[in-house]
């Protein structure tokens, strides 16, 4: 069964074997009972004739139905289609996620999407049955179910903290949706513990702002990948890593936060964050999946790589391969612009420099242990050429781009047009291909990105059996869209080791790209 799956046969067959790699993906609405359920969910399958599909749990809801008690289908993974898509309605959705309605309502999601309210509404009703302001809804019903089973924290903070209006509005919208009140909704939280990565998700936590709780994702996850990828990169104040763990304070809307990812002995990621105010947190949730791709389908990803001869070793090797997200957009086209042409090593000691330098100190929050947050743009374009080290055009380029970002001239987003992203980063100067597509990989979350032009992709492929050359590469991956991201990833890890003496951290580079 391939992916997407949007076949009405396709998606019968996969509840029929209760798949849980489609959950998150579509909901299952049945008429005679009035629920909606994610695709494994362990009750009955219904009749064909009972059945209909739904993109989207708001879909469901604008339809009339409750979301079923037993599977919890909003506590599935996300849909990797908002990644693997770049239309109008995945980007509405990523940013819908990162907390743009609740911010700057619809008129600010249209803004950014380049619409009016009214024509966004209509083509997200056509295209996912729900239009921005149900599809917000469902998104603050699924932040107040997440904090209602992870958290202790009174029921009046949870509404506002997921984005309601009132407690009113809150308590409402969790009957309607669940079927339950938000004390029954908590009271439950045991019972469904331990039902697997989508649905054991209750935690502790009762501190204001605080919140720990187990994040699903589709297995396999190459976790200990990600977690060396962080530790090669981490930078000492901002971010700590561990072989199992990882956390880095950053900056959000309500002021400074602070999150760790950690992996239990159970294989489950468990997420401990902190944050200012109480409406950040559904945002710095949506941050860390994107982080951790925790919304990828490894199986599909897997299955596709695997089919070709000289990748099958790569996926036999690590299943479940990640591509790391950002935790900021800004901060991400900072980090590659320091990167360009140089090691991990020789950037994460640059990058050290200009956080420990401009970066801004923040309090301990909580039991956590002070730190700093990454410099703010307005500080890198006032301050880098005094802190960074190289040639001068290269120091111009990056302050440069710090100030078009402070200023608005230049905009980076989870909710960005690709192709329209791509364009506005190579017309700043200093900044070629590999870093538009870097940045297009990190922070969209792109699935098909490829870097011809990087030097460790190249000694990769050349190890696996490909083509060295960045022509006959480039035309060699066409075959593996639209996962040439995960390709990247696997090409980066086949990177043969050195000789102890030569040995030295390679970076993704490119000698194509000049400053």
């Amino acid at each position: 069964m391939s992916f997407p799956v949007t076949d009405f046969d396709e998606r019968y067959r996969a509840i029929s074997a209760r798949d849980t790699r489609f959950d998150g993906q579509f909901v299952t609405a049945v008429r005679s009972t009035g629920i909606y359920c994610r695709p494994s969910c362990p009750a009955r399958t219904p009749k064909q004739q009972n059945v209909t599909f739904y993109p989207t749990s708001a879909a469901a809801h604008e339809a009339g139905y409750r979301a079923c008690k037993r599977c919890l289908p909003e506590a599935a993974p996300g849909s990797p289609a908002w990644n693997l898509r770049s239309d109008t309605a995945a980007r509405a959705m990523r940013l819908i996620a990162a907390g743009v309605v609740e911010h700057e309502g619809v008129p600010g999601l249209a803004a950014r999407l380049g619409y009016s309210s009214r024509h966004l509404t209509r083509l997200l009703v056509a295209e996912l049955g729900a239009g921005p302001l149900a599809l917000a809804r469902a998104h603050r019903a699924h932040t107040a179910r997440m904090l209602l089973v992870g958290t202790d924290m009174p029921i009046s903070e949870v509404a506002f903290s997921a984005g309601f209006a009132s407690i009113r509005q809150h308590n409402d919208t969790i009957r309607e949706v669940f079927g339950l009140t938000p004390g029954e909704l908590r009271a439950r939280r045991r019972s469904v513990a331990g039902r697997g990565s989508g649905a054991a998700d209750a935690g502790v936590g009762g501190a204001a702002g605080a919140i720990e709780l187990v994040l699903p994702y589709r297995g396999p996850l190459d976790a200990a990948g990600i977690f060396e990828w962080m530790a090669a990169r981490a930078l000492p104040g901002v971010e700590t890593s561990t072989p199992t763990s990882f956390a880095r304070h950053l900056r959000m809307s309500g002021g400074a936060a602070w999150f760790e990812v950690r992996q239990d002995v159970e294989g489950r990621l468990r997420l401990r964050a902190r944050v200012a105010r109480l409406g950040d947190l559904a945002p710095l949730v949506a941050t860390v999946r994107r982080l951790f791709d925790l919304d990828a389908d490894p199986i599909a990803i897997d299955e596709a790589l695997g089919e070709h001869p000289e990748l099958a070793p790569l996926v036999r090797r690590t299943p479940g391969i990640r591509v790391p997200g950002s935790a900021d957009p800004h901060e991400m086209l900072i980090r590659a612009m320091v990167g360009q042409q140089i090691t991990v090593v020789a950037a994460r000691t640059a990058l050290t420099a200009l956080a420990t330098e401009l970066g801004q100190p923040v309090e301990p929050l909580g039991q956590e242990t002070g730190g700093r947050l990454f410099p703010t743009m307005e500080a890198i374009a006032e301050h880098g050429s005094e802190v960074l080290r190289g040639p001068a055009a290269r120091i111009r380029a990056i302050t440069g781009a710090a100030a078009a970002l402070a200023d608005g001239s230049l905009t980076l987003t989870v909710g960005d047009d690709g192709i329209e992203q791509r364009r506005a980063l190579l017309a700043m100067p200093g900044i070629g291909p590999w870093t538009a597509d870097y940045v297009r990989m990190r922070v969209l979350g792109d699935p098909d990105v490829f870097l011809p032009g990087d030097v460790a992709v190249r000694a990769g492929a050349a190890a696996s059996g490909l083509p060295a050359e960045p022509a006959p590469l480039t035309a060699w991956t066409e075959r593996t869209a639209p996962w040439r991201s995960y390709l990247t990833a696997h090409l980066w890890r086949a990177v043969p080791p050195r000789p102890a003496a030569a040995r030295r951290t390679a970076t993704p580079t490119t000698s194509k790209e000049t400053s």
